[in-house]
């Protein structure tokens, strides 16, 4: 069977909507969060030119691959200034903070071809980087800001994909949390614990479903939901938003 998205050996091109349901029945480890991300971003604009940006995350896999080879095992640092050799350095990735709430910030496709996003979307080939590369990698879903964490056999590192691969200590992400949720704030517990997958995909099609809500685009946003629900369709809170779209609509 072809993978989703990609030309099988018919020649055939499977359509984004297949292949996010596709996507949609398998385990969450077994998701490949670049790809996934790039069928939503096809699903959102299909005149987008989504087979550049696949070539494109063929070749940071490779040059992920390689730089893999001079990073020693227990060197965790190593590995994360590899990163941003790799996606600040070489290709220029950054976070959009002029006009961050342009819908294109949010598209997998449209951020390889700009080489900014939000923190989630860029953080998506972050990880998509570290993976290829043999390396353990995940989403932390910080409280308003989008993070991912380099695991080593006893430490880790957090980054920050929007701010060009920062790492972050303890008191950096205390500063960070304070700013986004007040200087009152108490962290809660496990702010730092792996984010699955799937709700990294949500989360990244959520900033879409949100701005379509706010400019009253209800019928863009019932879409977005539909895609959401496509890779999550056993997400009660999603069908429930969906139903309530859709009555809105008639």
């Amino acid at each position: 069977m072809p993978h989703p998205g990609k030309r099988g050996q018919t020649g055939i091109v499977i359509e984004p909507r297949i292949a996010l349901e596709a996507i949609g029945q398998l385990p969450d480890s077994e998701i490949d969060l670049a790809d996934a991300a790039l069928q939503l971003a096809r699903a959102g604009d299909p005149d987008a030119d989504w087979q550049s940006a696949r070539t494109h995350l063929s070749e940071l896999a490779q040059a992920a691959v390689s730089l893999a080879a001079t990073v020693e095992d227990a060197d965790i640092g190593g590995r994360a200034r590899a990163l941003r050799r790799l996606l600040v350095t070489t290709h220029g990735y950054e976070g959009d903070a002029i006009t961050y709430e342009d819908l294109a910030n949010a598209n997998l496709i449209h951020v390889i071809e700009r080489r900014q996003g939000l923190p989630v979307a860029l953080g998506i080939l972050w990880l998509h980087c570290a993976h290829t590369a043999g390396w353990s990698a995940h989403g932390i879903d910080f409280p308003g800001h989008f993070l991912i964490g380099l695991a080593g056999r006893k430490a880790q590192v957090v980054m920050d994909p929007f701010s060009a691969g920062t790492s972050l200590d303890s008191d950096d992400l205390k500063t960070l949390f304070h700013k986004i949720a007040g200087a009152a704030a108490k962290p809660p517990q496990g702010i730092l614990r792996p984010m699955p997958r799937r709700a990294i995909l949500l989360r990244l099609q959520n900033n879409i479903r949100a701005r379509h809500l706010q400019a009253g685009h209800l019928r863009l946003a019932l879409a977005t939901t539909e895609t959401m629900l496509a890779i999550a369709p056993d997400n009660t809170p999603l069908q429930e938003e969906a139903a309530e779209l859709r009555a809105r609509l008639n």
